[in-house]
């Protein structure tokens, strides 16, 4: 079924190409790079552990520099062990390979873990001598960034201990999670789970409802492994956090966002006092659908004179280098790089894991884009904003692999941005009243989905980790009623969830991978609406400012690198900005007063 949807899509070329990393898993070049990064790391360790307190800004250039090209090595290779196993993850040897580049990590990083620890421990007045050198303004933020963490750090014997462990910690449950639905077939019709998701977008009723029962009978299957791999990794970060004295569960991922507690509270909290427009927009929906009130697979139902045909991937292309290219035609000339030199994947295949991502690579190399394309609108938007991603990593890879890598809340606003750049251009081109407002909606679903829904699990976290905490393991049925507890908070009402719907948590991998991520989302989101609507004020004055934000990359604060903007992240008023534009969008199509 999906070799057919490939051919009509016309992505079954769409292949990205490993070989610009290396060759195949036989390639001498990784054994060579394997021996480097063995030798580099012992011998950095030999050459300064003990030191790093002593060193000349002289030397820590030449410290930091060897500690970057040996960063780089290393992320050539889980690059391409990662890649390589994303799209067979049923392999053994795909598998087996990953694993083992995981290993050689830990190797490596604990013969260097002494820099973070030695530096982090140097007093304040001696630092500050260190990073107010010229010579190291470069790196400046960079080193700055690891001394917050001084007050979380271990002992080097203790963190040395816990790179060794790495390999069978979180990653290796992770990992499990991906191959269990990389190779989970769903109903009757033994589909994949992006197949199977896709019919939630059906028009007709009972494909969707089929589908929620077809997913739901899949996770049920295996729920008794999903819930233990997620009690071990509540379990596995209550402990990090215990030892490292982490105040909070999401302590750690404020920090790593390099964001104050009160931003992220504030974020919260703000958008949780608009849950409101959720529930208004579903009552809408299902007046359109002239449905009483929504099921749960209702929620993604195409509205009535929504554009509903099979797009083809060329068709897809086109779109979303259009819409770059009003905006900017450097933005248009990066992201076609990705469609000509094969740094894309985009047919369904078997054992092909879900979803999309971009993985920035190294900055020497190139970064790589993954979707699941099934031909629909929602995919296109996809392709925009991985393509976002990409481009933010393409332009800031000048900054070299420690400042390039951003943090996640500025990353997806990159991405979001895409999005928007892609709406905005798809509905220039639409002229029907009817096709125009359910366009429209079908964009406040995507808001909804970034914004709310993420802010929901969120909630979710935030009650599995506590629970987690205070109660110790935390069953299936109890991981249910938390689910179904935030997504109703968010519904009010206005759609029906089902028991069924209550095991959904157990396929979504963020909260295992990345405790935390998902608020960056809804920052990402509320953050580019707010600078689209500069952008519209502004016009061409406004590209060269976000052209610049994207190339910054990570070198600075979010706080530092929003201040050309004129954005106070802590002022609820910010945040209540986005929404309000929301609710624009909202008092439009319930108005029936769709403008451009």
């Amino acid at each position: 079924m999906s070799t057919e949807l490939n051919k009509r899509l016309q992505t079954l070329e769409v292949i990205w190409r490993l070989t610009d990393l290396y060759k195949g898993l036989d390639d001498p070049c990784i054994g060579e790079d394997i021996t480097h990064c063995r030798q580099e790391a012992e011998d950095i360790e030999k050459q300064y552990k003990g030191r790093v307190a002593e060193l000349s800004a002289e030397d820590m250039l030449r410290l930091t520099r060897r500690l970057e090209e040996l960063a780089v090595r290393r992320g050539r290779l889980s690059t391409f062990a990662f890649l390589n196993f994303t799209t067979q993850t049923p392999s053994p040897e795909a598998g087996a390979f990953l694993q083992k580049i995981r290993e050689e990590g830990s190797r490596i990083g604990r013969c260097t873990v002494f820099f973070e620890l030695e530096w982090s421990a140097v007093n304040n007045e001696a630092a500050e001598i260190i990073l107010n050198s010229p010579i190291l303004s470069a790196y400046r933020h960079y080193l700055s960034t690891i001394r917050r963490y001084a007050p979380h750090l271990l002992s080097q014997v203790e963190e040395r201990l816990l790179i060794e462990l790495a390999p069978v910690g979180r990653s290796s449950w992770v990992l499990l999670f991906e191959k269990i639905m990389g190779q989970l077939k769903f109903g009757d019709q033994q589909r994949g789970e992006e197949e199977v998701l896709s019919d939630l977008y059906s028009p007709e009723r009972e494909v969707r409802r089929q589908a929620a029962a077809d997913l739901t009978a899949g996770l049920k299957a295996n729920l008794h492994i999903f819930t233990h791999i997620t009690n071990t990794l509540l379990a596995d970060k209550m402990i990090d956090d215990r030892l490292r004295n982490y105040p909070s569960w999401i302590s750690s991922m404020n920090l790593y966002n390099e964001l104050e507690n009160k931003t992220v509270s504030t974020l919260i909290s703000t958008v949780i006092s608009r849950y409101d427009l959720v529930s208004r927009y579903y009552k809408f929906k299902a007046g359109l659908l002239e449905l009483p009130r929504l099921e749960d697979y209702d929620r993604y139902a195409p509205l009535p004179h929504l554009p509903g045909n099979e797009v083809s991937w060329p068709e897809a292309r086109d779109l979303v280098l259009r819409a770059f290219g009003d905006f900017s035609p450097r933005m248009a000339e990066i992201a076609a790089l990705f469609f000509e030199r094969q740094w894309i994947h985009a047919p369904i295949l078997d054992g092909k894991r879900g979803g999309a991502f971009a993985h920035p690579c190294t900055p020497e190399v190139h970064p790589y884009v993954m979707v699941n394309y099934t031909g629909n609108l929602r995919d296109i938007s996809t392709i925009a904003h991985e393509l976002g991603h990409g481009i933010h990593q393409h332009l800031a890879a000048p900054r070299g692999y420690y400042n390039s890598d951003t943090p996640l809340v500025l990353a997806e606003t990159a991405s979001v941005f895409a999005e928007l750049l892609l709406f905005n251009h798809q509905l220039s081109l639409i002229e029907n009243r009817e096709e125009r407002t359910a366009f429209i909606s079908q964009k406040l679903e995507s808001i909804f989905a970034t914004v709310f829904r993420q802010t929901a699990m969120n909630r979710f976290e935030e009650l599995s980790h506590n629970g987690r905490r205070q109660r110790n393991e935390l069953s299936a049925e109890e991981l249910s009623r938390l689910w179904l507890t935030t997504q109703e908070e968010m519904f009010q009402g206005s759609v029906n969830l089902s028991e069924d719907y209550g095991i959904w948590w157990s396929y979504i991998p963020h909260f295992l991978s990345t405790p935390g991520y998902v608020y960056s989302y809804a920052f990402g989101e509320l953050l580019v609406l707010a600078l689209y609507n500069l952008y519209k004020e502004q016009g061409a004055a406004f590209v060269p400012k976000y052209i610049a934000l994207l190339e910054a990359g990570g070198s600075s604060s979010p706080y530092d690198l929003l201040r050309p903007f004129g954005v106070d992240l802590d002022d609820k008023e910010f945040w209540l900005g986005g929404l309000r534009v929301i609710e624009d969008m909202m008092d439009e199509i319930d108005g029936n007063k769709i403008t451009v």
